[in-house]
């Protein structure tokens, strides 16, 4: 797990914003074709655990921007 976890630093040190971009266009696909092969009675739970997973991951990730946003406004 060690070993994952440093070659996923290595290749986030290695990329740039269209390398994320990319990945996150990928992983939206994926995303949506897993949501495609939900039934229907099981549509309802899935969509609701998916909002809340979105809008914990979202306010993490836009804090972060936010403060790079606040440090580069201070240069």
């Amino acid at each position: 797990m060690k070993k994952l976890l440093e070659t996923g630093n290595r290749y986030a040190e290695q990329s740039n914003w269209t390398d994320f971009a990319l990945t996150k266009i990928c992983l939206c696909a994926m995303g949506i074709l897993i949501g495609l092969m939900i039934s229907k009675n099981k549509k309802k739970p899935v969509a609701i655990i998916s909002g809340i997973t979105f809008l914990g991951t979202y306010v993490v990730l836009m804090t972060k921007v936010f403060k790079v946003i606040k440090e580069m406004l201070k240069k």
